[in-house]
């Protein structure tokens, strides 16, 4: 590894790409479950994230509504990742950045999830921007859980089974998959 990038160049560096893939990501998610672009933390991301995705907008549009190039770039940031982190080579990066993108997806929603629970209990009807942000990032998939398992009795079962389903996902399918291709576990998130 060069020498510039050992200790915290490196540290820096992987931090910078997390941070960026996070918030290609959520910017994907926010286009995705079509939240409000006017609310202020919306705006924070879309600050953040413009410069890179304004440049490539011509040459990678929208697909059903779907913000690929942000997408794309969350790709990006994580096969910059796996190429510094593990000394992997390019194919080998691309195939292990794409396991770790829905990994990246899923722990995304696990803390949004376990937020919007406490928020409920500490803050419930809160109208803070965040608080609002992560009800529309969470309602989405949530909804489907809440139709087949309506509240009872003022309890909302809907949220434990979809802690449920993601740590299902999360801990076993996606990791029992990527196994089967060869990538071990340590290398995913």
């Amino acid at each position: 590894m060069n020498e510039a990038l050992s200790g915290g160049g490196l540290f820096l560096l992987r931090t910078v790409l997390s941070l960026a893939s996070f918030l290609f990501l959520l910017r994907f998610l926010l286009q995705a479950v079509r939240a409000d672009f006017y609310n202020p933390l919306t705006q924070g991301v879309v600050r953040f994230t413009d410069p890179l995705l304004k440049p490539l907008r011509p040459l990678i549009p929208y697909l059903g509504g779907l913000d690929i190039a942000a997408l794309g770039l969350t790709l990006l940031a994580e096969l910059l990742l796996c190429m510094l982190t593990f000394g992997l080579p390019l194919g080998s990066a691309l195939l292990v950045a794409a396991f770790r993108l829905p990994m990246r997806l899923l722990e995304l929603y696990f803390w949004a999830l376990l937020i919007v629970v406490i928020l409920s209990w500490v803050a419930p009807m809160s109208r803070h921007p965040g608080a609002e942000l992560l009800e529309q990032l969470t309602a989405p998939v949530l909804a489907p859980i809440r139709r087949l398992l309506p509240p009872a009795g003022g309890l909302d079962f809907s949220v434990l089974v979809l802690f449920l389903l993601l740590t299902l996902l999360r801990d076993y399918l996606v990791p029992g998959l990527a196994l089967e291709v060869g990538i071990p576990r340590m290398l995913l998130p």
